[in-house]
């Protein structure tokens, strides 16, 4: 027997939907960012100055030796190899504001209005919010911040000009193509480039073309005292890699029936112990092929002392009750050893 008309109506006007409170809005599209999480470990402080941070490089060398003998005449040389690399510091700015009237309505006070601090939370909130505007906008400033540095590291500065040129500014696809890199000239300077293989063979796995690739790759990063120490990958090009290991490994020593379940999986691939980690940046721009191997003693981030991700809540307009968060971060990201940084694909 269905319900009458007036029997849903009755139904509708005595109950309410149920709806699941839970401290935190919960996001459905966080992603790890490796990148990020290397640069900002490495960060170093300079004091500021004009709009460039410099650093000095060579990569030739004029003294050599001579043999002689009794009274034999001997040369002395004058070294001048010293080389200037540059790299310009911005100023990046991440924002949020929020009014007096969305606060109230979300049982919230402010004890200082002229700049939005000392919130303050009604008796009785709970009856009347199912989630915590303040606090979901403090964390959509955070994580949008996180996203947006994460991507500028990771693009060569063309999106924009007050942006700093992150590491596909140096860090090239073809080396042999661009001519300044940092402020010198890398098409005279052989020294002065990163390495790169693009399009390596996926013909078959057994032929492990692109794990051999990797071994000669590691000793020429390694030539010129480069360590690499982080190695972020798109999924494909992990995929294939899993491919390759397969190719030439097995399941299980012990058989199939050894145990009561069999894990198909494949451990976490590193090399030199190393990790290789997913970075689904390299997803987002289409790279999913890509393989950055860096040294991160030789690449990261300079800021002006005190000036990263520093708080500021900004005094509100006398005209309007709108209240403000901020995040700014000072500086520019340098790479003093070109050499010692990779990348790779597969075809």
């Amino acid at each position: 027997m269905s319900f009458t008309a007036q029997e849903i109506e009755n139904v509708a006007n005595a109950a309410i939907d149920y709806h699941y409170k839970t401290p935190d809005v919960r996001s459905q599209s966080l992603q790890e960012k490796p990148l990020l999480k290397a640069m900002m470990a490495k960060e170093e402080s300079f004091p500021g100055g004009k709009e460039e941070i410099t650093f000095g490089v060579k990569g030739e060398y004029t003294t050599d030796i001579q043999g002689f003998e009794h009274n034999d005449t001997v040369g002395y040389a004058n070294p001048a190899n010293i080389k200037r690399g540059r790299a310009p510091w911005k100023l990046i700015h991440s924002g949020i504001e929020v009014t007096m009237h969305e606060l109230l309505k979300d049982g919230i006070s402010v004890t200082d209005t002229s700049n939005g601090e000392g919130e303050r939370k009604h008796s009785q909130r709970d009856k009347t919010v199912l989630a915590n505007l303040m606090k979901d906008k403090v964390e959509d400033m955070m994580e949008g911040t996180d996203r947006g540095m994460n991507n500028m590291f990771w693009m060569d500065g063309s999106q924009d000009a007050k942006e700093v040129p992150g590491i596909r500014s140096f860090v090239l696809d073809d080396p042999t193509t661009a001519t300044v890199v940092l402020g010198i000239d890398q098409s005279a300077n052989a020294w002065w480039r990163n390495r790169a293989s693009l399009g390596l063979s996926t013909a078959s796995a057994d032929a492990q073309l692109v794990v051999q690739k990797l071994q000669s790759e590691w000793r020429q990063l390694r030539r010129y005292g480069g360590r690499p120490d982080s190695v972020l990958c798109g999924s494909a090009w992990l995929e294939w890699m899993e491919k390759e290991l397969r190719a030439k490994g097995n399941y299980t020593l012990e058989g199939w029936t050894a145990k009561k379940s069999t894990d198909a999986s494949i451990a976490d691939i590193s090399f030199k112990g190393v990790n290789f980690e997913y970075d689904p940046t390299l997803d987002d721009m289409g790279r999913s092929k890509y393989c950055y191997v860096l040294d991160t003693k030789r690449l990261h981030p300079m800021v002006i002392e005190g000036e990263s991700m520093k708080k500021h809540n900004p005094a509100r307009p006398e005209s309007k009750y709108v209240f403000y968060r901020a995040l700014t971060w000072v500086g520019g990201l340098v790479c003093t050893q070109r050499n010692a940084q990779g990348v790779y694909s597969i075809a």
